[in-house]
């Protein structure tokens, strides 16, 4: 039986700079993480676009507004630090008619109230920018959104926190909370205080430390297609203007950090947690509980849920999943994309009660353990500050040992 003073479940980006931040602050820690799969990232940490987001989606109040401006700033200076790729691409948002303009002056004013940097650019600006985008009449152009590896990112904080102590007990898949003990399949573990950061899983470990009750996750497919034909077609990340109702921002170009081209994701219904590919680690128990919630949302329509699940899965068309992309730019080679890529799920909390899709992020914990319920996009930009904080609150309840909810 190994006792650390902090075990973390979950080495995605979240676990990993929690337990880096616990190190910064006390060296002599011993801090453990239980990884369920046999390496780090291998889950929505190393499956999302590597976009560092600049912060301007979101209200001022949110918790995502403060740690996306700060973790952008966070994410490219750890990467100069450790000479990680980065590609300071910048960002246009663009519109395709009058009504859309409205969206943009709204995202303009939630970038303005939340101190990022955004610019206005007329059509022959833009074009200056990127001459293959199409916006109507203006655009906003972030110049601080950047891109980077989001698995270089993770194996550099790895290794960090490696040659600074931390255990990383891979394979080991949380079974059962028993007393102060932690059952796995991998044995036994006991600790002083237990970071859950389980991701796709969050909500089942938390719901046996009597946490997260009123949640649950429901996953979505992100697919992204590769544009194989060349990488200069597009110089930047084209956005459309996002439905602000829902936590999807549509699908959009992305430069990656090796300045390739791909258009995505997409949202669409998942109907187990690890769903990516066919029938591939299908749970039955989980089938009937995600399925019982998404009927749940079609039949009330909850945030348009029929619509959007619609439109997602026509999405599996590659003709119609090209053809929203081509809406942004003037010219692009429609034969010239290649095929989807690895997917990823994105692990979205649901408030079981109001069928709302909880759009922030949620913490719930007391003086023992602390578990990160909902940690969605752009978390990887977040990842940081948002690392800071959970370890202000656990410092915070472990003195005062009440039990706290933030989000």
């Amino acid at each position: 039986m190994k006792h650390y003073n902090y075990l973390v479940i979950g080495s995605g980006i979240i676990g990993l700079t929690i337990a880096r931040e616990l190190l910064i602050r006390n060296p002599e820690l011993t801090v453990g993480i239980l990884e369920k799969e046999s390496g780090i990232a291998q889950h929505s940490s190393g499956r999302n676009s590597g976009v560092l987001h600049a912060g301007f989606y979101y209200t001022a109040d949110s918790l995502k507004a403060k740690f996306t401006r700060e973790g952008n700033s966070a994410m490219q200076q750890y990467c100069i630090v450790n000479g990680l790729r980065i590609n300071n691409c910048g960002k246009l948002i663009v519109a395709t008619d009058v009504d859309e303009l409205k969206g943009l002056e709204e995202l303009k004013r939630r970038g303005d109230r939340n101190g990022v940097t955004l610019h206005w650019k007329s059509e022959e600006e833009v074009t200056e920018i990127d001459p293959n985008v199409k916006t109507y009449l203006k655009a906003l152009y972030s110049p601080n959104t950047a891109s980077v590896d989001p698995v270089e990112v993770c194996n550099a904080l790895k290794n960090e926190i490696l040659a600074n102590g931390v255990e990383i007990i891979y394979n080991a898949n949380f079974k059962c909370k028993r007393n102060n003990e932690i059952i796995t399949n991998r044995g036994i573990y006991t600790c002083d205080y237990l970071v859950n950061a389980a991701g796709l899983y969050a909500d089942k470990i938390a719901h046996q430390f009597g946490f997260g009750k009123k949640y649950t996750i429901i996953p979505f497919k992100g697919i992204y297609l590769k544009y194989d034909k060349n990488k200069t077609d597009i110089a930047t990340n084209i956005y459309p203007v996002p439905n602000l109702k829902n936590p999807f921002l549509g699908v959009h170009f992305t430069k990656t950090v090796d300045n390739s081209i791909k258009i995505g994701p997409t949202a669409i219904p998942a109907f187990w947690r690890e769903n990516y590919k066919g029938l591939q680690k299908f749970r039955f128990d989980e089938f009937l509980q995600i399925l019982y919630y998404e009927a749940k949302l079609f039949l009330k329509n909850s945030f348009n849920f029929r619509s959007l699940a619609f439109d997602e899965m026509k999405k599996y068309r590659k003709s119609i999943f090209i053809g929203l992309s081509l809406k942004m730019v003037k010219k692009l080679d429609k034969e010239g994309f290649g095929q989807f890529l690895r997917p990823g799920i994105r692990a979205q909390l649901l408030n079981k009660k109001t069928l709302e899709l909880v759009q922030d992020f949620v913490i719930e914990g007391d003086a023992n353990s602390m578990h990160v319920l909902n940690a969605v996009s752009p978390a990887f930009t977040c990842s940081m500050p948002f690392a800071k904080y959970v370890v202000d609150e656990i410092e915070l309840k472990k003195r005062g040992g009440s039990h706290i909810e933030i989000g």
